[in-house]
């Protein structure tokens, strides 16, 4: 059995999970022991009894986040294979997640040694003005299993490289890659009680986490519904947090665009990764002079996609990551059916060499913005075109969502790019690119619905992991 991680100790329980393989079934990749409420409460007193020196250590986390980095890139591959085996997406886009967060380990190394404030004059003669910025101390960090890897990678590093500790809560469904990060990091030499692992479910582990005094902030990423409660649960104890939930994202192809730009964008945005990522591009609004042969490219270049077996060799489109995911996804696309859409492409369930929760991607078109399957996150293979008159209408449509996180357009007229640039209500946009994949240095997050708090990633990562303190000095 494989434990959780508290004060230095790998800690096991009464109860295992098992971590099955979406691609085979029969493949049970390990057993990973359960917390409880008790051991969430040990793992919240060691991160507080680690923080108070674990802040002033700043060549030490430097050291070992970039120490955790490199094994992580030197691991890519099997890493990537364990990530594959447990999430379902393929081979290829698994290595290149581990890659992601080896990087985004290395970042922040550099990010500890590289923190800094100002020194004002004050309006008052002889009194100078320090501003810093401190770490808060134990965060609470839950994490989804879409990104098992680089998620946990966004979220941990920069915490730990700011002078904070962790408790750390990731999806019940991909302990593996969880448990990976956190014995890299007590090899690398994390000192006892500076990252615990919890696991289990979330309505069970989160609460304790988040009601729990130890705790000073909480990272979540996740579905809207469990993101309200967050901040419910944190606003009532006056706690900071961080809210990633979901996405609605437009893609806008306007009849100037390179259709071979286009449908590669479309193709990758929506399906890659069986379609199970919050920036995916589930909406396709296409303007009505390029549609048709738009949507006869798309038809014809979806049926030369492979699905099956994530680390099968030919793969492009891996399993949906298990039996109630793939329910929601058929329900979605028997809903999308009877509100008077047209399936132009795949929805059924799929039999392959191995048991799995196989599904051909799907595109419905004739979809109109006010259907369900134009409103809700499915997160999984399936897309919804939507035609439209021209650019306003576009623009008008893609912005028509409670959800806000990414936007897409494509097309080769400088000024609609700039103008969609500037006015989609999206927290990050993409032209002639794929809605999903951002670099590791670079902010992440959304905007409406999709998010709330301060940015993920880069140097932004900053401000929710600190606190400014403001400091005067009167020399006398």
């Amino acid at each position: 059995m494989n434990g959780n991680f508290v004060a230095g100790e790998w800690v096991t329980s009464q109860q295992a999970t098992p971590n099955i393989n979406p691609s085979n079934t029969n493949d049970i990749i390990g057993e990973y022991a359960v917390a409880d409420e008790k051991m969430v409460a040990d793992a919240c007193d060691a991160a507080a009894a680690a923080f108070p020196k674990w802040r002033a250590s700043i060549q030490q986390r430097f050291d070992i986040l970039d120490a955790a980095g490199n094994e992580i890139l030197a691991r890519r591959e099997e890493l990537g294979r364990l990530l594959a085996r447990e999430e379902g997406k393929i081979l290829a886009e698994a290595i290149g997640e581990v890659t992601r967060a080896g990087h985004i380990f290395k970042f922040f190394a550099g990010e500890a040694v590289r923190m800094t404030g100002d020194m004002i004059d004050s309006v008052r003669p002889g009194i100078e003005v320090a501003v810093t910025r401190e770490p808060l101390g134990p965060i609470g960090v839950i994490t989804p299993w879409n990104f098992p890897i680089a998620i946990p990678a966004w979220k941990i590093a920069p915490a730990l490289a700011y002078g904070n500790t962790v408790v750390f809560k990731p999806a019940d469904l991909v302990p593996g890659c969880a448990w990976a990060i956190v014995d890299i990091l007590h090899r690398a030499g994390l000192p006892s009680g500076v990252l615990n692992l919890v696991m289990g479910r979330g309505s069970r582990i989160g609460p304790a986490i988040i009601e729990n005094s130890h705790i000073k902030a909480v990272s979540f990423t996740g579905g809207t519904a469990t993101g309200a409660g967050i901040a419910a649960a944190c606003s009532k104890r006056g706690i900071k947090y961080q809210l990633e939930m979901g996405g609605k994202n437009p893609c806008l192809i306007l009849d100037d665009a390179d259709l071979k730009i286009a449908v590669d964008s479309t193709i990758n945005s929506a399906f890659f990764s069986t379609g199970q990522r919050c920036t995916a591009s589930s909406r396709l609004i296409v303007t009505e002079g390029i549609h048709d042969r738009f949507v006869e490219e798309m038809q014809a270049r979806l049926a030369t996609l492979k699905v099956g077996d994530a680390v099968g060799e030919g793969v492009h489109i891996g399993p949906v990551v298990d039996e109630r995911q793939l329910r929601q996804d058929m329900d979605y696309i028997d809903i999308g059916q009877k509100e008077g859409a047209t399936l132009a492409f795949g929805g059924a369930r799929l039999e392959c060499a191995t048991p799995g929760f196989y599904l051909s991607p799907a595109l419905f078109t004739g979809v109109t913005n006010d259907m369900r399957i134009a409103r809700e996150e499915i997160f999984g293979p399936v897309a919804a075109v939507i035609k439209v008159k021209d650019f306003e209408e576009g623009l008008a449509v893609s912005n028509d969502t409670p959800f806000g996180l990414s936007a897409g357009i494509c097309t080769s007229s400088l000024r609609d790019a700039t103008r969609f640039r500037r006015e989609a209500k999206a927290g990050m946009v993409m032209v002639n690119l794929p809605t999903a994949g951002v670099d590791y240095h670079v902010p992440f997050g959304g905007v409406k619905e999709s998010s709330y708090g301060s940015r993920e990633q880069g140097r932004y990562a900053v401000e929710f992991y600190t606190t400014v303190k403001t400091a005067y000095m009167f020399g006398g």
